[in-house]
């Protein structure tokens, strides 16, 4: 039944995460020499093109509705610390040097550019997080074993 949601979050999701990219790769600054070995490390292809900006809150796509299935998944929500949105990625700045988190980001980078860009990453991964729960999805699981392979 949550499976029915996918293709109507999708071009939304789709539409917002492309925007805070664009905003990112803008205002963000290029990973340090330690995070482009860590990118290397965890699958990225293209860890030049990242960048990482620091804000006081991660935003999170807007509405009740969104909000609510967020919710409803198991998603941080307003206590996110990192967003990713493919080459760009919002980091909390309380966690802003947190090696782990930042390697958890770009494990997402990777599988944005492994599953070929922003609407078939969102895809499945909102498939998983509607059908699992966000903590058991598949690719945020994928994402905490890359983190683990750093140090810090």
């Amino acid at each position: 039944m949550r499976q029915l949601l996918v293709p109507i979050l999708l071009p939304y999701v789709a539409r917002w995460i492309e925007a805070q990219e664009r905003r990112i790769l803008a205002e963000g600054s290029p990973l340090d020499r330690v995070s482009l070995e860590d990118a290397r490390l965890i699958g990225v292809t293209s860890p030049e093109r990242v960048r990482l900006l620091r804000v006081l809150r991660v935003p999170l796509p807007g509405g009740d509705i969104v909000a609510t299935l967020a919710r409803w998944v198991g998603m941080p929500g307003e206590h996110t610390a990192g967003l990713t949105a493919r080459y760009g990625i919002f980091i909390r700045g309380d966690v802003w040097n947190d090696r782990r988190l930042i390697a958890h980001e770009l494990a997402h980078t990777s599988q944005y550019e492994r599953l070929g860009g922003v609407r078939p990453f969102l895809r499945q991964y909102l498939r998983e997080c509607l059908s699992s729960g966000y903590a058991a999805a598949g690719l945020e699981l994928e994402a905490i074993a890359a983190a683990a392979k750093v140090g810090g």
